[in-house]
């Protein structure tokens, strides 16, 4: 028996601050992570770009980038021409679900973080949602995650014949900040993610979306600067 074998996680990876934070959480616990990440039509597509930057630096086992076109079935700010909602309060974030919900998303994913993790001998999949600061996401709920597992691990082999998958969110509970300085503490470099929804062509955050409001109230409780650069002076609400 190999001692040094590690095992294998498939860990989401968007390219933002939140997968990125995830990411090393889950190679601070010892596991070989195979990230994945998706083109799936949406209009932040150098998430991909940071995304691919971070898994390289972070020395990963393998990183699959899967095409799904959402694009095409629609009903979201981030994949269609729709306006992205810019200029929000904490509290206006916090009511009810924004237009960049993106329908199905989570479970999609998963979907697939569970039929790769079948393949390559994987039982915990990563992924990076949180329950505090978020955008009112109802697949970004522990009653989501929980309910996905148990879904899951009676549609798989894996789950029939095996011990099954544990779906890790190690983020769930944390405030923005509180993963911020998790990840600090992990060394990662912030400098190489990307969080808002509506980039320019250069690929400089706006500074007034959702995410980036969410990102820079993250690095001010976490006593921290944001180290990605802004198309403007970024502006904050609270």
């Amino acid at each position: 028996m190999n001692i040094d074998h590690k095992p294998k996680a498939v860990v989401l990876l968007s390219g933002g601050l939140d997968s990125t934070t995830v990411l090393a959480i889950a190679g601070a616990e010892g596991y070989e992570c195979y990230c994945l990440s998706f083109a799936y039509g949406q209009r932040q597509a150098i998430e991909l770009d940071r995304a691919a930057a971070v898994a390289e630096a972070a020395g990963v086992a393998s990183h699959l980038v899967l095409r799904l076109d959402l694009d095409k079935i629609g009903g979201s700010a981030l994949t269609t021409a729709r306006e992205v909602p810019k200029h929000r309060s904490a509290t206006e974030i916090n009511s009810g679900i924004p237009a960049t919900y993106v329908p199905g998303r989570n479970a999609i994913f998963l979907s697939h973080a569970a039929a790769w993790a079948e393949v390559i001998g994987a039982t915990d999949i990563f992924i990076g949602v949180n329950a505090l600061d978020y955008s009112g996401y109802p697949d970004c709920r522990p009653e989501f995650i929980a309910a996905f597992e148990k879904m899951v691990n009676l549609g798989t082999r894996a789950g029939s014949e095996g011990g099954g998958f544990t779906i890790r969110a190690p983020l769930m509970r944390l405030s923005k900040g509180e993963i911020i300085k998790k990840g600090l503490t992990l060394g990662v470099d912030y400098s190489q993610t990307h969080s808002c929804y509506d980039p320019d062509k250069e690929g400089l955050a706006c500074g007034r979306c959702d995410a980036c409001f969410l990102r820079l109230k993250g690095f001010a409780e976490a006593r921290a600067v944001d180290p990605v650069p802004y198309q403007t002076d970024p502006e904050q609400k609270s």
